[in-house]
C-alpha cells in the first residue's frame, strides 16, 4: 500500500508555496513560486489574480514531480490572506478587480461614515469597523469599476475573499463556496448563524446573490488534477487561522504570535468572548464545533522593517540578523509610534502617521521600532489578560522570530516564557495537520528554543513612557 500523504497549499503575499506532509507531519517537498504586490497610492495595495492563480498552479506542478513513487497525495487544503477579496465573472472565471489586499483601506472615508454603527457590527462579527475587512472593498468595486457593476447587473458577478476565488479557478468543480475564516473577515458574516448577516448586507449594500455560500472548514470543496490523478480538496481556511495548530491542537493558555508581513497575536477561547477593542475571530468550524480565538492586529511588523529601508536606507534584515542584547542596551532610549500601514488593535486608527519621539542615530531609531512591534504584542496581551485569558507561555513563530533578539526581549518584556519552534512557518505546518485529520501522533518540531524572561527595569520604563505617547497621539489627532 502506498504511502498516504498531505499537500497544504499556502498563498501569502510574497508567494504561493505547496508542502506535501507525511501522516507523522514530517515535510518531504516544498515548493514555491513568488507573486508580487502593487502599491499605486499611498493606502492602495493590489495584487494581480491571474498571476496568483498561475504561482499556486507552478507550485502544486513542481511538488508532483516530487512525490516519492511509494507514495500518494491522498488530500490537500488552501490557505489564503485573510481581508483581501476580489471579484470575478461567474461565467468565465475572468478577475474583474485586482486583489485588494488585506493591507488596502482606500474605502477608509466610507467606513468612517459607518462609526454609528461600529459597536453592532463588532457585537455581530467579532471585528472592529475597519477598512482593512472585506465589506468596503467591495463595495469600493461596486462603486467604482464598471466591469464589476455591469456584471452585477446581467447576473454574472462573484465576489468575495481571495480564497474564494482561487477555489473557483484551481478547482474542476467551479465551487462558489467560502470558509468561515475568511468569510468573517468580510465583515458581512455572522459566525453565530454561519451565514452573511441580513442586517450587514443591507448596511454595505452587498447582495449576498453574489457572495460564496458559506461552509465549514473542512468541507468536499472539489477536486483537481495533480499529476494524471485527481485529488480532494478538503480544508480552506485563512493563513493566521491556521497558525494556532501548526504544533497540534490549539491550546488554552497558549497565545499564539505569528510575526511577519504584519503581527498577529492569538489566544484560544473556552468560549465565544466579545472583547472590545479586541477581535473575535474563528480559527475552525465543522458540524460539531466551533473554535474561537480572541486576536489582536499589528499591521507594521515586516511592513514597518520595509518602511524604515524606504526612508532611511538601512539594510534592516541584516542588522536585524547580527543585533545583540548587549549592543542594544548600549543604545540611547528612543521611542516610535509605529503606525505603518495603518494603527491596528488596540488603537485602531487607519490613519496613523508613523513618527518617532525623540532623535537618536539610525541604528537607535531601528531599535526603537522593533521594540514598538514588542510594545504593540504586550498592550494586546494585556488586553487578552484582561478579557480572561489565562495565559502561561507564548508561541512566536514567522519570519521576524527567527531574531534571537526579538524572542528574548519579548519574554523579558512579557515575563512570560517565549518558545520558537526551529520551523518558523506555521501556515503551512497547522494546515497540513487539518488535512491530515488532526492526528494525535502530529510531531512538532523536536528542536524548540525557550526565551525565558529576564527583569529589565529600562524595557519597562520605556514600554510605558511609548504607551502614554501612543495614547496621547491618538486621544488628540
Amino acid at each position: 500500500m502506498k504511502e498516504r500523504l498531505y499537500l497544504a497549499l499556502d498563498q501569502g503575499g510574497h508567494a504561493s508555496r505547496a508542502i506535501i506532509f507525511n501522516s507523522s507531519g514530517a515535510v518531504l517537498v516544498q515548493c514555491f513560486a513568488p507573486v508580487t504586490t502593487r502599491k499605486p497610492a499611498p493606502d492602495r495595495v493590489e495584487q494581480d489574480p491571474d498571476q496568483i492563480v498561475e504561482s499556486l498552479r507552478i507550485a502544486i506542478e513542481d511538488a508532483g514531480g516530487r512525490v516519492p513513487a511509494a507514495a500518494e497525495i491522498v488530500a490537500a487544503g488552501l490557505a489564503t490572506q485573510r481581508s483581501s477579496i476580489v471579484c470575478w465573472d461567474r461565467a468565465s472565471g475572468a478577475a474583474l478587480s485586482p486583489v485588494l489586499s488585506w493591507q488596502d483601506r482606500r474605502n477608509a472615508a466610507f467606513v468612517a461614515r459607518l462609526k454609528l454603527h461600529a459597536a453592532d457590527i463588532h457585537a455581530r462579527t467579532g471585528l472592529v469597523l475597519s477598512p482593512h475587512y472585506g465589506a468596503s472593498k467591495l463595495r469600493w468595486c461596486l462603486d467604482n469599476l464598471p466591469a464589476v457593476s455591469e456584471a452585477a447587473r446581467t447576473g454574472r458577478l462573484a465576489f468575495g475573499p481571495l480564497s474564494s476565488f482561487l477555489l473557483y479557478r484551481l478547482l474542476e468543480e467551479r465551487p462558489l463556496l467560502v470558509d468561515p475564516a475568511n468569510a468573517s473577515r468580510t465583515q458581512l458574516y455572522d459566525p453565530a448563524l454561519r451565514d452573511w448577516s441580513p442586517q450587514l448586507l443591507q448596511l454595505f449594500g452587498v447582495d449576498a446573490a453574489n457572495l460564496p455560500m458559506p461552509v465549514g472548514t473542512r468541507h468536499p470543496f472539489g477536486s483537481f488534477r495533480f499529476h494524471g490523478r485527481s485529488v480532494p480538496l478538503e480544508i480552506c481556511t485563512g493563513d493566521q487561522s491556521a497558525v494556532p495548530f501548526a504544533f497540534g491542537p490549539a491550546r488554552l493558555a497558549c497565545a499564539y504570535v505569528n510575526v511577519g508581513t504584519g503581527a498577529f497575536i492569538q489566544a484560544p477561547l473556552e468560549e465565544p468572548t466579545i472583547a472590545a477593542p479586541l477581535l473575535t475571530s474563528v480559527i475552525w468550524s465543522d458540524e460539531r464545533r466551533v473554535v474561537y480565538v480572541l486576536e489582536g492586529t499589528i499591521n507594521g511588523a515586516g511592513s514597518a522593517l520595509e518602511w524604515f529601508v524606504e526612508t532611511e536606507g538601512l539594510d534592516a534584515e541584516r542588522v536585524l540578523a547580527t543585533l545583540t542584547l548587549d549592543a542594544s542596551r548600549d543604545l540611547k532610549p528612543l521611542l516610535f509610534l509605529n503606525g505603518v500601514s495603518g494603527l491596528g488593535s488596540p488603537f485602531w486608527v487607519a490613519d496613523f502617521v508613523p513618527r518617532f519621539i525623540g532623535e537618536g542615530t539610525v541604528q537607535e531609531r531601528f531599535v526603537a521600532l522593533l521594540e514598538s512591534i514588542l510594545f504593540l504584542v504586550r498592550v494586546n496581551l494585556d488586553e487578552m489578560q484582561s478579557a480572561g485569558a489565562k495565559l502561561e507561555r507564548i508561541v512566536v513563530t514567522g519570519g521576524l522570530a527567527a531574531s534571537d533578539w526579538l524572542c528574548q526581549r519579548l519574554a523579558d518584556l512579557l515575563s512570560l516564557p517565549v518558545h520558537r519552534h526551529a520551523e518558523l512557518e506555521a501556515t503551512a505546518r497547522g494546515l497540513g495537520f487539518l488535512v491530515a485529520g488532526q492526528p494525535v501522533d502530529w510531531r512538532s518540531s523536536a528542536n524548540v528554543r525557550l526565551f525565558a524572561p529576564a527583569a529589565d527595569a529600562q524595557l519597562l520604563e520605556r514600554f510605558f513612557a511609548w504607551l502614554k505617547e501612543m495614547k496621547s497621539a491618538v486621544a488628540t489627532r
